[in-house]
């Protein structure tokens, strides 16, 4: 819901400022232009380039520019009024001037005391997060916003790396003399690395900087962020004199300068592998900072930096006596699902979500997570109708089909509103109870036992075919137990559990590593006239009012917007002739 909030209003200026420019006479462009001004960033100075991401895909960045043109039409996701309450906020017209410059470092401290309050789509994004969007539109601004970031981001706080994301994503890309002047100015090296090693925050917010620039950036950009002296201080913050955190944020950097071909050949040949063989014994660590670690050390080794020898880890994993998990086919496309099928974990700037594999119609059901991390998830109820739209910000309890429980920001989530509830923030290592009453029609969130009353509100639209579900922002993981093993804080009334009554084939309940998942469906042929979403059923509808088809029925029904136009869909046609 944040990054939504703040994309919609992002592409609002933008479209603002062209109108503006539209106005204005060329002859006094021209004059403006000889004056000379502060050189400004544009998303045109640097741009992904499809050769050098790997797997042929679509990048995340090219992903977020095309949201920013769904994001002109507000009403394409809702028309939900705003709130007569609280006056509306809003960024700087453009006849207004640049707001009065203020200290960098209380405008990011204000932001990361605010970003708890952002929970809907109508609210605009802070005074802070738009002064500091507005200050990095030059060269010197953007240096100083990526420094202050290093600079204050305290270490304790579990939104701290999400802010640096959700600044730095929708800033204007780095020009390639601010790309320099910054690895100038950070002049990293494995000795920096070994500095201040009793502050900690400033090498996690260096590191986290770093990964969300490579997210950002690739093809050259990308390469030239990647300097030796940048290589060996990632490489050197994965040593075991480093604090876990840091170690974490190092490795995820890693992985991120590792979409880009020519980086992740550089990395490989750095004998990471060997460290990460290390690290990845930490998978079921009781301390649960190096127990992420050991998370991504174990996913990055199946599926990045493979490592001659190494079995991996989805041929070695016991899942005998698992009969329900988390869908590897039923997730939004950047979340890391566990070799078990039972921990997932995003450690991307969009909104990721996933449901499981068993879809209960009666009776009461009960399954518990525990916390990993203590930031932002929705986790809860879904049915096949709710829909992942990661890149805008929508996951679990943002449609009228789930309903979910978010223990950071202390809410309630039933289609995009929010509402709080009395459960003390979550932690890690809490347990979060979930229960299903169909009969009653009910819904009840516990924490470590605590129960919440009732929610009643999705049994409006949908009263069958449930699902377990949850989305998550930034870094944010956590494990799911579908009665596989003992349930920690079971509540008192009669339930089943998804384990006693599911059933998977041998085969079903194997989570591939990507590059074997992608060699698997390379292989499959795809017949004529398929449905070009899902390769599977017959495309047979047409979109109206665009006429765009190429897609089946049951994919259409999961749009609100052509996927090629971006108009908003009004009706769906089946076309007779394609039906034999």
């Amino acid at each position: 819901m944040i990054v939504a909030s703040w994309i919609a209003f992002c592409a609002r200026r933008s479209l603002e400022q062209v109108l503006l420019l539209s106005l204005e006479q060329l002859h006094s462009l021209r004059v403006w232009e000889s004056l000379g001004t502060t050189r400004t960033m544009g998303n045109s100075c640097v741009c992904r380039e499809d050769s050098d991401v790997d797997d042929g895909s679509v990048t995340r960045g090219q992903l977020r520019r095309v949201d920013h043109t769904a994001a002109d039409h507000p009403e394409a996701r809702s028309s939900r009024p705003r709130d007569p309450v609280r006056p509306p906020r809003r960024g700087r017209g453009p006849h207004e001037p640049r707001r009065k410059k203020q200290n960098v470092d209380g405008l990011v401290l204000d932001t990361l005391a605010v970003i708890r309050t952002l929970v809907d789509n109508d609210q605009e994004p802070p005074y802070s997060m738009i002064t500091l969007h507005e200050m990095a539109e030059t060269d010197d601004g953007w240096l100083e916003v990526v420094q202050s970031l290093i600079r204050v981001i305290p270490l304790d706080d579990p939104l701290g790396p999400a802010v640096i994301t959700l600044l730095l994503d929708e800033c204007p890309l780095p020009t390639k003399d601010a790309l320099q002047k910054l690895s100038g100015m950070l002049s990293l090296s494995s000795t920096v690395a070994r500095q201040d090693a009793v502050i900690p925050s400033k090498h996690r917010n260096t590191t986290a900087v770093l990964g969300c620039l490579a997210e950002k950036l690739a093809g050259p950009a990308s390469i030239g962020l990647l300097s030796p002296g940048t290589l060996e201080y990632l490489l050197e913050s994965l040593s075991s004199e480093a604090h876990p955190t840091v170690m974490l944020f190092a490795l995820i950097a890693l992985e991120k300068f590792s979409q880009t071909s020519e980086n992740k050949l550089t990395v490989s040949e750095s004998c990471i592998g060997d460290r990460l063989g290390i690290l990845e014994s930490w998978a079921d660590h009781t301390d649960y900072l190096k127990r992420q670690v050991g998370f991504c050390s174990q996913w990055s080794l199946d599926n990045l930096f493979l490592k001659d020898g190494r079995q991996f880890t989805y041929e070695k994993v016991n899942l005998s006596n698992i009969n329900a998990m988390l869908n590897s086919n039923d997730v939004s496309e950047y979340l890391k699902i566990s070799p078990s099928g039972l921990e997932a974990r995003c450690d991307a700037s969009s909104f990721e979500s996933v449901r499981c594999t068993f879809c209960v119609d009666s009776g009461v059901w009960y399954y518990e997570v525990t916390v990993v991390t203590s930031g932002v998830m929705q986790i809860g109820w879904a049915t096949k109708d709710s829909k992942f739209l990661n890149h805008e910000g929508y996951g679990i309890g943002d449609d009228e089909y789930s309903c979910a429980y978010d223990g950071c920001r202390q809410l309630i989530w039933y289609n995009a509103r929010s509402k709080p509830h009395s459960h003390p923030c979550w932690k890690e290592g809490d347990v979060i109870g979930f229960l299903l009453d169909l009969g009653k029609k009910q819904m009840l969130f516990y924490l470590n036992g605590h129960e919440l009353p009732p929610e009643k509100q999705v049994f409006s639209s949908a009263t069958s075919g449930f699902f377990a579900a949850a989305s998550f922002m930034s870094y944010q993981q956590c494990e799911f137990n579908f009665g596989a093993k003992p349930f920690r804080h079971p509540p008192s009334v009669k339930f089943s559990t998804f384990n006693e009554f599911a059933s998977l084939a041998s085969d079903e309940k194997i989570i591939l590593p990507r590059h074997r998942r992608l060699a698997l469906l390379k292989q499959v042929s795809i017949r004529d006239n398929c449905c070009t979403l899902c390769c599977d059923q017959m495309a047979d509808t047409e979109l109206r009012p665009c006429g765009h088809s190429g897609m089946c029925m049951e994919c259409a029904l999961q749009l609100e917007t052509c996927p090629l136009c971006r108009q908003d869909i009004q009706t769906r046609v089946r076309l007779i002739s394609h039906v034999s």
